[in-house]
């Protein structure tokens, strides 16, 4: 668990679940490797964790991702952070969640936005800013109401991640229950969608790493003109 993925994860539940009592909470891909999210979800919540393996913080083994041990509408926030990479069939996954959950119910995601392969058993998928409309529009073709209600990729800090972060509700029609979103409480991330804009806030096309790698480049450019200059000035 990454330093970005937990912090997003306190953002959420602090934002999304402030006033709500009570809640049953489903984590998808649940395994604490070296630390969970867990750990930020109210005090008073029934939190139930699934996985392949058996390990702490796995409440349920599952043997299918794509067939939950999960009653229909059974809960009333689904997460999973640093997961949806690892699935071959994202999308199946991501019905999945939202079978489970309440009309009202809110699925919470982290992807990582780039960075190197880590395979658990296998590393498959990257999102990007389009992602969360994408996920939206397929689960409208799948015959749910599904609403965006946010999607940002957030900045680095001490780790090589950037993560993209999404927030569904199941109906659209509870959009009004969440009038608080995550990226308007900071200012450390780029390509912000929200319900009902079409209009990115902080827009980049290019990666974090791309744009390091842009400004290292323009700096040796920088360094290269200087140093010629200097050396035509000698003579």
């Amino acid at each position: 668990m990454h330093d970005t993925a937990l912090e997003n994860s306190k953002y959420f539940f602090d934002i999304y679940m402030q006033g709500r009592l009570n809640l049953k909470i489903v984590e998808i891909g649940s395994q604490n490797v070296n630390g969970t999210i867990r750990v930020n979800a109210p005090n008073d919540c029934e939190y139930i964790g699934l996985d392949f393996a058996k390990g702490r913080g796995v409440d349920i083994v599952i043997t299918d991702p794509y067939a939950l041990p999960v009653d229909d509408e059974f809960a009333d926030v689904v997460v999973s952070s640093s997961c949806f990479e690892h699935s071959e069939f994202f999308w199946l996954a991501f019905n999945e969640a939202l079978r489970i959950l309440k009309p009202n119910g809110l699925l919470y995601i982290n992807v990582p936005s780039n960075g190197g392969v880590h395979r658990y058993p296998v590393d498959c998928w990257r999102f990007y800013p389009d992602s969360g409309i994408a996920l939206q529009n397929w689960a409208r073709r799948c015959g749910y109401n599904t609403a965006l209600l946010e999607s940002f990729i957030t900045l680095r800090k001490k780790d090589q991640w950037n993560d993209f972060v999404a927030v569904f509700v199941k109906n659209e029609t509870h959009s009004p229950t969440y009038p608080d979103r995550i990226h308007l409480k900071r200012d450390d991330y780029v390509n912000a969608l929200t319900h009902g804009s079409t209009t990115f806030k902080n827009p980049s096309d290019l990666t974090e790493d791309q744009l390091i790698s842009r400004r290292r480049l323009e700096r040796l450019r920088e360094i290269s003109e200087i140093a010629s200059v200097e050396s035509t000035d000698r003579y």
